[in-house]
């Protein structure tokens, strides 16, 4: 039994390799990558980061929380129809060719598949059954609570990690300002593990799996799953702003669970859990971005001290511990408010530089550095200025 098991574990770990989302993803994220540097360039004629940071996001980032989630969809006994696996998959690779990483929201991807189910299985459209095999026999209330698991890491992984490196980049406001944006666009793959109905496998345990299709025997099926998270913030802190949509996301998550399962023993119910899951991400978005654009402007020219809108990699800037959103006020004593009075008071001391930063609390604190060949002889730090002789440069 134990060497069947550890088998049936193998044959899907190599399913896994072979899935077809997995190398789609692979393009795409490079895709995501070539789109963000045209952006930053055109704002600041240099990338930040490099081309494989969206794939090296996307395909570490969500490991962890993969595990988790399919170490509970494992104790459950969750059980979906290969069917119904193929038809998820169809339905993410299309969301992610519009390269709208936003629709790639679990509540999206599974909410989509769930009603297109729901078509094909109760229109009974002809050969639906022939290429969606055991399409007919999908479990409405085990695909809610798939959903709701799925919202809920999606909220956690956008908590933990949608914050770290976002894309800084120059936008015209309407009055005809340059002003300072940032924008998450992350996806994430989740390594998860279903029982398929039609395998060789069999559960000896009377109160194991606890969501199952008629009792039949079932295969394990490693699938890589696809969450996607697009946010721009420009009226507050990229990292502040995105964690308050990550704990409004898990809490839908929390509430479209409760909903789905009671669908256990009604049903129906699972259609208003999706319903819910779709109306709500819906929702989260569309008040962050009211939000947002009802806030002053955060990464603007102010009348005092350069505010910094980004930070190269690398740089001495970020080896100085500089930080998005602090406000340089002296460069080597000189007060500057201008990127214009920035390199000149840099140029004072070519070997050393030592700045006055107001941080996030408002405080006053030094930083100072030795300066060597080789290194970003700018520092590395990127402004927003409206000075047409300065603008949109990288310093």
């Amino acid at each position: 039994m134990i060497e069947q098991w550890l088998l049936e574990l193998l044959f899907a770990v190599g399913r896994f390799f072979l899935h077809p989302l997995f190398y789609l993803f692979f393009l795409l994220a490079l895709a995501h990558g070539y789109i963000r540097i045209k952006r930053e360039r055109n704002s600041f004629h240099i990338r930040v980061q490099d081309m494989y940071e969206e794939l090296k996001f996307t395909y570490t980032k969500g490991l962890f929380i993969g595990l988790i989630v399919s170490i509970i969809l494992f104790a459950l006994g969750v059980s979906l129809p290969f069917g119904t696996l193929v038809l998820l998959a169809i339905v993410t690779a299309i969301l992610g060719l519009t390269l709208r990483l936003r629709l790639l929201s679990a509540a999206f991807s599974v909410g989509i598949t769930f009603l297109a189910a729901q078509i094909l299985v109760n229109g009974q459209v002809a050969n639906a059954e022939q290429f969606l095999i055991g399409l007919s026999e999908t479990s409405f209330s085990s695909l809610s609570i798939v959903a709701s698991l799925l919202i809920i890491a999606e909220g956690v992984l956008i908590f933990r990690t949608a914050h770290k490196r976002t894309s800084p980049y120059v936008k015209t406001s309407t009055r005809g300002l340059p002003i300072g944006t940032h924008v998450a666009n992350r996806s994430w793959m989740l390594p998860l593990l279903f029982l398929v109905p039609g395998g060789e496998l069999s559960s000896t345990l009377p109160w194991w799996p606890v969501l199952t299709v008629n009792g039949e025997p079932f295969m394990l099926l490693f699938v890589p799953f696809f969450l996607g998270f697009h946010q721009q913030v420009q009226g507050s802190l990229p990292k502040e702003s995105i964690k308050v949509t990550g704990v409004r996301v898990i809490w839908l998550g929390i509430i479209t669970l409760l909903v789905s399962v009671v669908s256990i023993w009604v049903p129906i119910v699972s259609f208003i859990a999706i319903l819910v899951a779709i109306v709500g991400r819906e929702f989260i978005t569309i008040r962050q971005r009211m939000n947002d654009d009802s806030a002053a402007f955060y990464f603007s020219k102010r009348d005092k001290g350069l505010m910094i809108l980004g930070i190269l990699p690398h740089s001495p800037a970020e080896k100085m511990s500089l930080q998005v959103g602090e406000m340089i006020m002296k460069v080597n004593g000189h007060a500057v408010k201008t990127i214009d009075e920035f390199y000149q008071a840099l140029q004072k001391n070519r070997a050393y530089c030592k700045l006055e930063v107001i941080d996030f609390n408002g405080e006053i604190r030094f930083t100072q550095r030795a300066l060597y060949d080789g290194e970003h002889h700018e520092l590395g730090i990127l402004f927003v200025e409206d000075d047409k002789k300065w603008e949109n440069e990288a310093v």
